[in-house]
């Protein structure tokens, strides 16, 4: 596996190894002793999630406040997306600033999301299944969110807002400024 700092260095991409030949392919989706090392830290994964969408579904911008704050290691199994981690750690030197990287079945990229990031994906391709691992379980509780389209944060989507199908939740999400936040001196992983 190659790990890779992002412009948002907490924001890890991973590459695994695939061995292909006629029959298909082979890969190590996780390991993680390894991504602890890189890391330097644990990442205690306890639940697993998918999702089938079509084109132009955006879901997001999501996050859980302690102490159901969750990291998420993302990937995409069939289709294409584009995935987006936003630093909403108040006092962060990339604070408001986002990473957006393209995750495909074809690539077999995944993103590492940390504790205090909301996160979301736009779908590039009909019948697209997501999956990605939490270090946490889901609260309503501690369930946030923020708009997708906050001019704040400036996220270039590469479908028109047009095209986009979004939920009833994500349309109502507040603005980053308005929203319940981390703060950056926080030990999320405490």
């Amino acid at each position: 596996m190659t790990f890779t700092r992002t412009d948002i260095p907490d924001v890890v991409i991973i590459e695994p190894k695939v061995f292909e030949d006629p029959r298909g392919y082979f890969m190590e989706s996780f390991r993680k002793d390894k991504l602890e090392d890189f890391l330097g830290f644990a990442v205690p994964f306890c639940q697993d999630n998918e999702s089938k969408s079509d084109k132009g579904v955006l879901r997001g911008l999501h996050y859980q406040l302690p102490p159901f704050a969750q990291s998420k290691l993302v990937r995409v199994i069939k289709g294409r997306v584009i995935d987006v981690a936003v630093d909403i750690r108040k006092g962060s030197p990339t604070f408001g600033h986002y990473v957006a990287v393209e995750l495909s079945g074809e690539n077999k990229r995944q993103l590492f999301v940390p504790r205090g990031f909301a996160h979301a994906f736009v779908v590039l391709e009909d019948d697209t299944i997501f999956a990605y691992k939490v270090d946490n379980y889901y609260s309503p509780e501690c369930d946030r969110g923020i708009a997708f389209d906050d001019p704040d944060i400036g996220i270039t989507w590469p479908l028109s807002k047009e095209a986009l199908l979004l939920s009833e939740k994500d349309r109502k999400q507040p603005r980053l400024k308005e929203a319940e936040i981390f703060t950056y001196e926080e030990d999320l992983y405490a």
